[in-house]
């Protein structure tokens, strides 16, 4: 009976944290670090049963975020997911899926970007800041590069 009131204790301030901002089960882990690790595991692994913690639905959001509010390249945004404690492989996947459509937004970013800086730094100097933030790059499966695409030919 004390681990159900236990459980139930613990999933209650679990799902307000989540409930207030989506978040990762890294996200998760490292909030409620104090917390017995066993039933820690299993409050998140019900969570996850039940559509509440899941870690693919929030690189989606995340990154349809990052797509409306701001310019990145591919390489920018795989970083700051991966801030977010989310397994690496998750990531390239979910890159590798939607390949196309982020290297459109890529495309579109930079152009942005190039338009921005183009009345205060040459075109050299745009083109080397670009490839600073990963601009400029083709994935593979794995999300490695593969080659480096000129975008100022789509400029």
């Amino acid at each position: 009976m004390e681990y159900i009131e236990e459980f139930d204790k613990l999933k209650t301030k679990v799902l307000k944290y989540v409930l207030y901002k989506k978040r990762t089960e890294n996200e998760i882990r490292q909030k409620f670090i104090n917390e017995s690790g066993e039933l820690l595991d299993d409050v998140i692994d019900h969570l996850k049963e039940i559509g509440y913690i899941n870690d693919l639905s929030y690189i989606d959001r995340a990154v349809k975020e990052f797509m409306n509010l701001k310019n990145m390249s591919i390489k920018e945004i795989e970083y700051k997911l991966l801030t977010k404690g989310l397994d690496k492989q998750l990531i390239d996947d979910y890159i590798y899926n939607n390949k196309e459509e982020l290297l459109e937004f890529e495309i579109n970013s930079a152009k942005n970007i190039f338009l921005k800086k183009q009345s205060t730094m040459e075109k050299e100097q745009i083109k080397n800041y670009l490839r600073k933030k990963g601009y400029m790059r083709r994935y593979n499966k794995n999300g490695r590069r593969l080659e480096t695409i000129d975008i100022f030919g789509r400029i």
